[in-house]
This record gives structure tokens, sequence and C-alpha cells, in this order.
């Protein structure tokens, strides 16, 4: 049984695994990546617990995840390395000629974990109420994960998937949206002002939760409180406030770092802000 405590050290291994990366690859998304990685490490290593050598794609008999925001490729695939999906030592291929880790999620490499090829923003809320039915339809009680940003959310098909997730009683799927109030742009407030979003998914019929997606002890509680409220008729959102570019000093709350990879001297300052917990690949 994993303690917080070795969470929140896999969290920091797979924050220095973004920044290899996307400094390797001289391109992609540290920013997202580095703030949501709490997140989706308590998720894999605590929630969903998942067999990385039962893989199927229709995912039967087990929680499924879906990343809509795409750009943070880089985050999910360290979590998959990291969890044993397949070996660490492929990271460094990330964005490369002929690569299994594309720059956003893709299924036609057939790299395990992968159900969805995302990045074309939107889109995987929809998708996963459609594996939430599905579920449904086959009796199986296992639940839904997907992640958002909320800069996408300026996009429409979002709203029109939350109606009809709680319009149809879609209660087998939990979504988190990452509120770190910036886009590719800029502040979110200035490009698209998103309003009060735990509000508006209350109105669309949703059971709301918030939390601090950068403490370790409370992505782990409202995770497991989301849980509890599933199966009860609504769908669960959990609006999730996190830090653009946690870890990494410079790159905290700066828009400018959702899409700039970090040149090697910047990387070596980043990498010892971040001590090595697991071995780097």
């Amino acid at each position: 049984m994993l303690s917080i405590q070795d969470l929140e050290k896999i969290a920091v291994q797979v924050r220095r695994d973004i920044v290899r990366m996307v400094n390797g690859a001289s391109s992609g998304h540290p920013g997202g990546p580095l703030g949501c990685a709490d997140f989706l490490v308590a998720l894999y290593f605590k929630i969903m617990k998942p067999d990385p050598q039962q893989f199927t794609m229709d995912g039967a008999g087990e929680d499924l995840f879906f990343l809509s925001n795409g750009h943070l490729s880089a985050l999910w695939y360290s979590v998959l390395a990291r969890y044993g999906f397949f070996d660490t030592s492929e990271l460094a291929t990330f964005r490369k000629l002929g690569t299994r880790l594309q720059g956003h999620p893709a299924t036609c490499e057939g790299l395990p974990g992968i159900r969805m090829s995302s990045g074309s923003l939107g889109q995987g809320l929809s998708v996963s109420i459609g594996a939430a039915l599905s579920k449904k339809l086959n009796s199986d009680e296992h639940l839904v994960y997907c992640l958002l940003g909320d800069g996408e959310l300026e996009e429409g098909q979002n709203w029109e998937a939350m109606m009809f997730a709680a319009g149809h009683k879609v209660d087998n799927l939990i979504a988190v949206i990452d509120c770190n109030g910036i886009q590719i742009d800029g502040p979110t407030d200035k490009v698209m002002p998103l309003g009060d979003i735990p509000a508006k998914f209350e109105a669309f019929g949703w059971k709301v939760l918030t939390m601090y997606g950068n403490d370790m002890t409370e992505v782990v509680d409202t995770l497991k409180k989301a849980q509890w409220y599933t199966l009860q008729g609504q769908p669960v959102v959990i609006v999730m406030t996190t830090h653009m570019g946690f870890g990494v000093d410079f790159m905290l709350d700066n828009h400018e770092w959702h899409g700039v990879f970090p040149n090697d001297e910047q990387t070596k300052t980043a990498l010892a802000q971040l001590n090595e917990t697991l071995g780097d690949y």
C-alpha cells in the first residue's frame, strides 16, 4: 500500500521525466503536465490501480481514464511508464520520428494504456460519456475518469456533453477540470472568462466537488470522496485548482511555459529543484 509520501516521490520523478522529455524533443508542453502530476499519479497508483499486463482496448472490467487535453501527453506517458505499461527507456523517444510517444496521444501506434487519440480539444468528455454508457450496458460497475483543461471549456462541445451526461444520468463518470487559470495565449480571465465553473456544472445537474490539485493528501481524499458519490444518479465533476509549472520556480503560473521547451541550462536548473527519487530513464 503506497503512502502519501510514496506518491509524492513518484510525482517528483514524473516531473523530472516531463522536463527531460520536453527538453530532449526540443518541443512539447511542460507547464500543464507539471501542474497535474499529483493528480494523475494519485489516480493511477492509488485509485484506479489498473493491471498493465491485462491492458485491452475495450477496458472491460476495469476503471478507464481519458486525457481530453492531450497536450499533457508527457505527463501521461511518464505515469504509464512508471506504472509499468512500458519501459521507462522509451520516454527518451518522446516526439521523435517513428515513436509511439506522439506529441499528442494516438492509438495508431498501439501504445499500451492509450484508448483514445486526443489533443483536438473539447472531445474527451463526449468520448468518456460513451465509454461510461458502454459500461452501463454491459453491467460493468467500474468507473470512467476524464481530465479536461479549464481553457478547453471554451469549446462548445463540452457543454452539450455536460447536458447529456446529467440528462441521461451517466453516474459512473468522474470528470476533473484542471483550473490553473492559464491557456496558451494568457490568463483565461482575459482570453475568455469562464465565470463560476462549479456553479455552471451544478446548474447542469452534476455533483460538484473542489480540490487543490498540488496537495497529494487532498487529491487522494477528494478522489475517494468522488467515488462515493458515483452510481447515485448524477455525473461527478472535480474542479481542481493547480499551478501551471508546479515544482519549477521559473515556470510557475507563467503562460509562456504552456508550450515552450526549456533549453539545456533551464533544464539543469529545473532538475536541481526536483530531487531524483526513482531513477531517471
